[in-house]
């Protein structure tokens, strides 16, 4: 018989919640991806969100749920000190479109670091051409948990989307 890993699990979880939320009319699912490294020996997931009546071209959400070989391989062994291992790490983001302004990239990371914690990485990276002259950028607010999540922990992830959920609202008010 075949036993899921920790990153299968999780994944259908997390997928089934999103989607759950998507049929309720809460959210709108707008992407998914599902990779498999076969050079690497490497699992990537990602689905990513907006809000129901937000525009996702301005303003979306996205989960990031990823296991290595290392991961893997510590479930297979089974043993004590694999098992710290046997996990996914997960990152959360956040696509915005705006105005370039300083006040609008500080509102955005107080907002994140009110919603996330202030002991979470919170990295901004900007996406513009120098060539157009325009007044916006595409803005993608990264938040990084820097630890493995384990099967155990399934429960705070869907909690996660929650604040997800939160943070769009939040983020709506400020790029309006």
């Amino acid at each position: 018989m075949f036993d899921p890993t920790a990153f299968e699990n999780i994944k259908v979880v997390i997928e089934g919640d999103i989607y759950d939320r998507d049929l309720s009319g809460e959210i709108l699912v707008i992407d998914r991806d599902d990779w498999i490294n076969t050079a690497k020996l490497s699992r990537k997931y990602e689905i990513s969100f907006t809000v129901k009546g937000f525009v996702p071209e301005k303003l979306s959400a996205g989960l990031v749920l990823e296991a290595g070989l290392e991961n893997l391989s510590a479930e297979l062994l089974g043993t004590e000190s694999a098992n710290q291992l046997a996990g996914c790490k997960v990152e959360i983001f956040f696509s915005l479109y705006h105005s370039n302004d300083l006040e609008v990239f500080q509102d955005i990371q107080d907002t994140l670091q009110g919603v996330w914690g202030q002991d979470r990485a919170i990295i901004q990276n900007v996406r513009h051409s120098p060539l157009q002259n325009s007044r916006h950028i595409h803005n993608k607010a990264v938040i990084s948990f820097d630890r493995l999540v384990y099967e155990e922990q399934i429960e705070d992830l869907t909690n996660m989307v929650d604040y997800m959920n939160e943070s769009l609202k939040k983020l709506k008010k400020i790029i309006a």
